[in-house]
C-alpha cells in the first residue's frame, strides 16, 4: 500500500512515478554513460518538458548532494564501488521519491564505505523527509539508522521495534545466533 492505496501489480514504472524509488542489491548503472548521463536518464522520465540544460542542473545538484559532484564528467562503470552505489542513490532520487527501497545497500562495502552510507541515508531521512525500507544484514548499519527495525526469518516477521527491542527479542536471538545447547 501507497497512501492507503493498493500499488501491488502495477509495472516499475508506474510505481516509480507514484513515489517509490529504489536501489537493487548488485549495482545496476548504465555503466557506459557518465554519472550526469545516469542522472539525467531519470530525470528526463520525471521531467519530460525539462531542457538540457536544466535536467544538467538538477543532476549536478543531485551528485553533489550524495558528494560525487566532482565526478559527474566520469563514466559510471569506472567508479570504485562505494561511488558506484552513491550514483545509484543519486539516480534513484531523481524521481523525487517520498520512499527509497534499498536491497543490501551495503553489500559488498568494507567498514568505512558502509559508515559513509549510513551517514548520507541518515542525512536523507533527515533533509528531505525520506522513508526507507532496507533489506540488509549489515546489522551494525540497520541498528544505527532505524529506528524500527521488522525482523523476517524465513518469511515470517519475528519481530517488530526498536533496535534495543528487538536485540533483546529471544526469537530473533535464537533465529540468527542459534539455540543455546546445555
Amino acid at each position: 500500500l501507497l497512501d492507503g492505496k493498493s500499488i501491488g501489480g502495477q509495472p516499475s514504472d508506474r510505481i516509480a512515478r507514484l513515489g517509490i524509488g529504489r536501489t537493487f542489491q548488485t549495482v545496476r548503472l548504465f555503466a557506459n554513460l557518465t554519472c550526469l548521463e545516469n542522472v539525467v536518464a531519470a530525470l528526463t522520465e520525471r521531467h519530460p518538458r525539462w531542457s538540457g540544460p536544466e535536467l544538467e542542473a538538477e543532476a549536478k545538484r543531485l551528485l553533489e548532494e550524495l558528494k560525487i559532484g566532482d565526478l559527474w564528467s566520469q563514466t559510471a562503470g569506472t567508479l570504485p564501488y562505494g561511488q558506484q552505489r552513491r550514483l545509484e542513490i543519486a539516480r534513484a532520487l531523481a524521481i523525487d521519491p517520498k520512499f527509497m527501497l534499498l536491497d543490501e545497500p551495503a553489500a559488498g562495502m568494507n567498514d568505512a564505505e558502509s559508515e559513509d552510507l549510513l551517514q548520507i541515508l541518515g542525512w536523507l531521512v533527515e533533509q528531505r523527509g525520506l522513508g526507507l525500507l532496507i533489506v540488509d544484514h549489515d546489522l551494525k548499519l540497520i541498528m544505527r539508522l532505524c529506528p524500527r527495525i521488522v525482523v523476517l526469518n524465513k518469511g515470517q516477521m519475528i519481530a517488530d521495534g526498536s533496535p534495543a527491542e528487538v536485540q533483546r527479542n529471544p526469537d530473533v536471538q535464537q533465529a540468527y545466533l542459534g539455540r543455546r545447547h546445555g
